[in-house]
């Protein structure tokens, strides 16, 4: 009987310390603020998001070695409209790929397998611009066939962009030679003109001193 009036107080007694508020208030050893992560791509659109594996050729060793697995995009710039392919690792977010897409790049399917596809690049992933030769895997053949078919598209539509541009730089170099050489020609116009009037005699001609003797 004594043992369990004991046993009861000393739980009472635990009980009791556990609901003791003391009061005490203790500040966080560190403060953490939140800071805003910025990707660089915050100014484009991206045109196509696909997961993918990125591969590239190893020239010294003359073989594909990995560059990452994760996120390959086609990113439109929404003021100057150029586009660019970034893909980054899934988890480090590391940049496995970057550069744009021009007029002159093709991609073909990699020989023997139709998920893949390969590609010549002057990449700057590691911050310095380096010819890179990429080999890009799917998941699936329709990845792989979306990818070809955006890349090709937006080559295409940067040619047809330097053709207009270079057009409308041809038609105003035009107009201005139209308009210098109309300049040119009023020029030309106006020297005969202003000679012509320079050789007319000015005034009217002195009178001999007989014409002015009759006069008087």
């Amino acid at each position: 009987m004594a043992t369990s009036d004991s046993e009861r107080r000393d739980d009472e007694e635990a009980h009791a310390g556990e609901d003791e508020d003391t009061g005490a208030q203790v500040a966080p050893i560190v403060k953490l603020e939140a800071v805003d992560v910025t990707t660089g791509e915050e100014d484009e659109d991206a045109v196509l998001d696909l997961k993918a594996k990125l591969y590239r050729f190893d020239k010294d060793g003359n073989q594909w070695k990995e560059r990452g697995a994760g996120t390959v995009k086609f990113l439109k710039h929404k003021q100057t409209g150029k586009v660019r392919l970034v893909m980054r690792q899934s988890k480090t977010l590391k940049i496995c790929a970057n550069h744009l897409v021009l007029p002159s790049m093709t991609v073909q399917e990699h020989a023997g397998n139709d998920k893949s596809c390969v590609w010549h690049a002057t990449d700057f992933a590691d911050g310095e611009l380096k010819d890179e030769l990429f080999c890009i895997r799917f998941p699936s053949i329709e990845n792989c066939k979306s990818f070809m078919e955006t890349f090709q598209e937006i080559a295409e539509s940067q040619q047809k962009k330097g053709e207009n541009k270079d057009a409308s730089a041809a038609a105003g170099l035009l107009e201005k030679l139209s308009v210098e050489e109309k300049k040119t020609e009023d020029k030309a116009e106006e020297e005969p003109a202003k000679a012509k009037k320079e050789d007319e005699p000015k005034g009217e001609p002195e009178k001999s001193d007989a014409e002015k003797k009759n006069d008087e």
